[in-house]
């Protein structure tokens, strides 16, 4: 279908995502009031639609509208490589591994491409594609929106004395940037990436709708909040030009999201665990940095329990807040609130779709309650608490079993920087803090530690998640690891700087497994065994656990107990 470049970058849009085979599909498909639409794996379709015509599109979906609207996401950021094994297998004779013919795939803030170490010694750039969703243009084939770059095009920028009137792409963040060259980067001076021979895909990322950055109550200065739209874009991008140029590849994802029911049954999440399986890629999530942020609650019930109270403490000018609840599929739960002053907003009935807001009559807050079950794919009950312009204090929110059998409840605040740094829980727990959508089965989860003093990054996410007692996968170093920003080298914390050096080293996994055939089955899942294989773990310390998972990354070590085989 052809639209005019800009229309799907108008404040009016919504995009949301569906299966193709959904029994809605045909309703919302054949609908004239639908602009486009963009079909990814042939299995997912998503959609785009006037804001004004969104409302039709929801009766649609009925009970599978929370499924099927886009989530928001947002950075996962806060000597590693000699730490990791890296070092060692790069200088390893026998082996010889520095990601040769193999491909590192991010979606990000987008690449400095005038950055050295992204150019070999000739000059020319060792990044392949820039995809740029935020530049209205020439999508790649196929493709909605955006604007591609390939290599011919960066080339002829680095050439010019004004690069940017060739290739107008920036990375104003200097997040993808510093990632990449973590995990790809050329030497220079004393620096040099854990997969320097590899090459590049760089997907920048396109902002939410406004829609969405309402809907979530994200702050107006959060400039990184993206859509799982977007992200699966991303990715099915960097796949399709993998399998264009026949090269494996490894997509590295430092996002991270609160704003789900946490139970790793999204549809972004569906698909990243299909794409897992395939032979030649492999994925690397960030599991974020959220243990000590204030921003999870959690209480085990039973009927004789409640009702339960989860009491959000509230600084000054604190703006908004979103909260989500969630049960498992046995449970109902309804709820009532509080304010700091004492208004009480009464028992608001557990009904599937129905939201109730109210203005406050002493204060200027206003407080939506809405209730989704059975979610899609896991059948669970999410409920979301919207307090708009909070007033400072405590506000509490009464939660009632009308069904308890399993018993457990789950609360989230939105990731750090999505919500004041003056909001927490005032009775939180560190564990479950893993964020979307590295709860997913498939791809490899990477928390960080910090490999100066071989102690635990702080704010790295805990385990286990509803679903899974054993996550993270492992830990990688991410605590003041060099790299490259826009403005030149400095240092990066964060669980995303563990998954960029993950990815690193799983591009030397794949260089020995599929570009040298010792392997050509290797996937995610085979990549994630033998490093879990090959951490390192301390006597002192009871493996797998729901900070450390299995230890330590240690790529040398991987190797000889593949040697053992």
């Amino acid at each position: 279908m052809l639209i005019p470049d800009d229309v799907l970058y108008s404040p009016d849009i919504v995009d949301f995502t569906i299966r193709k085979n959904a029994y809605y599909a045909p309703l919302i498909l054949n609908n004239p009031n639908l602009i486009t639409s963009h079909t990814v794996a042939d299995t997912y379709v998503i959609c785009y639609v006037n804001v004004n015509n969104f409302t039709e599109m929801m009766d649609y979906m009925g009970s599978d509208f929370i499924n099927s609207i886009s989530n928001v996401f947002g950075l996962t950021d806060r000597a590693a490589l000699e730490d990791s094994g890296i070092i060692q297998v790069q200088d390893q004779p026998y082996l010889n591994l520095k990601g040769n013919n193999v491909l590192i795939g991010f979606v990000d803030t987008g690449i400095d491409y005038t950055q050295k170490v992204f150019q070999y010694e000739d000059g020319s750039s060792k990044i392949k594609f820039i995809y740029d969703q935020t530049i209205p243009g020439t999508p790649p084939a196929g493709f909605p929106l955006g604007t591609e770059y390939t290599n011919e095009q960066i080339n002829a920028a680095l050439l010019s004395d004004a690069p940017y009137e060739i290739v107008p792409h920036r990375d104003t963040a200097g997040h993808g940037t510093f990632l990449a060259s973590i995990a790809a980067g050329r030497a220079a001076d004393d620096y040099i990436g854990a997969a320097p021979d590899s090459e590049i895909i760089m997907v920048k990322l396109k902002k939410s709708y406004p829609f969405y950055l309402d809907n979530y109550l994200v702050p107006a200065k959060q400039e990184n909040a993206f859509s799982s739209t977007s992200v699966m874009l991303g990715v099915e991008y960097i796949l399709q030009k993998a399998a264009e140029l026949n090269r494996p590849v490894v997509i590295c994802i430092g996002l991270g999201s609160n704003y789900d029911s946490h139970d790793g049954e999204s549809l972004l999440e569906d698909y990243l665990f299909n794409t897992c399986s395939l032979p030649g890629v492999c994925t690397c999530i960030s599991v974020g940095n959220e243990s000590q942020a204030r921003h999870h609650f959690f209480q085990q019930i039973t009927q004789n329990d409640v009702p339960v109270n989860i009491d959000i403490k509230t600084g000054e000018n604190a703006g908004d807040i979103f909260v989500i609840i969630t049960n498992k599929y046995s449970d109902r739960i309804s709820v009532s609130a509080r304010s700091p002053t004492g208004e009480i907003i009464s028992r608001i009935p557990a009904k599937a779709g129905r939201t109730y807001t109210t203005q406050l009559v002493l204060e200027p807050s206003k407080i939506s309650v809405s209730y989704y079950f059975p979610v899609g794919g896991s059948g669970n009950q999410a409920t979301i608490i919207k307090i708009r312009n909070a007033t400072p204090g405590i506000w509490t929110i009464v939660v009632y079993g009308d069904i308890v059998i399993d018993g457990k409840i789950n609360a989230w605040l939105p990731l750090t920087g999505f919500v004041s740094p003056t909001v927490g829980f005032l009775s939180f727990t560190p564990y479950t803090t893993i964020t979307s959508p590295a709860i997913n089965l498939g791809p490899i989860r990477c928390g960080a530690y910090n490999s100066y003093n071989n102690s635990l990054y702080p704010k790295s996410s805990w385990g286990p998640t509803r679903h899974s007692p054993n996550v993270p996968d492992f830990v990688a170093p991410g605590y003041q690891v060099g790299g490259y920003y826009p403005t030149g080298y400095g240092t990066m914390d964060g669980t995303s700087v563990a998954a960029a050096i993950t990815s690193g080293a799983c591009a030397l996994m794949l260089q020995w497994g599929i570009v040298e055939g010792n392997d050509l089955g290797f996937s995610t899942p085979i990549i994630r065994t033998y490093l879990i294989r090959g951490c390192r773990r301390s006597d002192l310390i009871k493996y797998p656990n729901v900070q450390w998972g299995y230890g330590t990354l240690d790529l040398m070590q991987s190797f000889i107990v593949m040697r053992q085989l």
